[in-house]
């Protein structure tokens, strides 16, 4: 059997307490680093070892990451305080992160020329799955050093893709959550729509889940927005970061992106009333503030009225 090295984990959010979670109780040590106190408080309730700060984690080989963009990555990776500082031997740093294409080759060059190597690893799924220990692991580099990594990806993943060289894994990952937040974006619009004109928003849910316009974030999300639940699973500042990043790459590509730029103005109209904290679906607040009408679904009184 495989023995594990001790693993630096840096970032303890949805998807990061998940992982860390699952990389301790089926046997891995972890140091787990975050900028909130309660999120290193759970990790720690849960076995793994709380850093004082980035030279504790430092000090590990293999590094993970899961933070909410790409420049947050850069800025732990740089500085006199930083990842890169004083790398240990054989250094290899996993990025979870979603990113942008631009970014990926950047932050390789950045943590090769300190003699390490950056694993590109960007998920799919929702902090759930995290906590099952069954997302999606999109790879992007080697497979050489997917070899090595694989006995950890396989305690928290329960799909490892190989998407190719490094930068195809967050290109993809990327078109994945620009369908998945346009289609949100899309619905939140229609679900409000309805609303005004004074349209049964249950019957309308079931008629999209049962025809061509369902979408898997309709099933995860659709019924929640309209029974006024925005829990942060996948929070709107992250949808509108990850849609951003995407336009960007298709501007870079030389390639029209209306839609994309749609998409984002909708997620950025939704963050300047005060929504970024709330879910994705958040976005259908920026709608009804526009209709005056909330899209919800109201729960029957005691005599069977709504």
């Amino acid at each position: 059997m495989t023995t594990l090295e001790r693993v630096g984990f840096i970032g303890l959010g949805g998807m990061g307490r998940g992982l860390v979670k699952n990389l301790v109780t089926k046997g891995v040590a972890v140091v787990a680093y975050d900028l909130n106190p309660a999120a290193v408080a759970v990790a720690t309730s849960q076995g793994a070892t709380a850093a004082d700060g980035l030279r504790d984690i430092g000090d590990c080989r293999i590094i993970m990451i899961c933070v909410n963009s790409a420049e947050d990555v850069e800025a732990l990776l740089t500085g006199a305080d930083g990842l890169l500082a004083r790398p240990a031997p054989g250094l290899v740093i996993v990025d979870h992160t979603t990113g942008s294409p631009q970014m990926v080759d950047k932050l390789d060059r950045l943590v090769r020329a300190a003699g390490g190597r950056y694993a590109e690893a960007p998920m799919t799924r929702t902090p759930k799955h995290a906590d099952i220990g069954k997302v999606n692991v999109l790879f992007g580099g080697e497979s050489s050093l997917l070899d090595e990594l694989r006995p950890y990806f396989e305690l928290y993943a329960e799909n490892i893709f190989h998407i190719g060289p490094l930068g195809h894994a967050i290109r993809l990952k990327l078109i994945h959550n620009y369908i998945a937040f346009a289609n949100v974006a899309a619905w939140c619009e229609g679900f409000a729509l309805a609303a005004r004109d004074g349209l049964d928003l249950t019957q309308l849910i079931g008629i999209i889940s049962a025809a061509g316009a369902r979408s898997g974030m309709l099933d995860l999300y659709g019924q929640a927005t309209l029974d006024g639940d925005f829990t942060p699973l996948m929070s709107l500042a992250n949808a509108r970061k990850d849609v951003r990043y995407y336009a960007r790459w298709l501007e870079d590509a030389g390639l029209p992106g209306f839609m994309a730029e749609a998409v984002h103005q909708t997620y950025r109209q939704a963050a300047l009333l005060g929504h970024d904290g709330e879910s994705c679906t958040a976005v259908i607040k920026a709608y009804e503030a526009v209709t005056g009408v909330e899209a919800r679904v109201r729960p029957l009184a005691a005599d069977g009225t709504g």
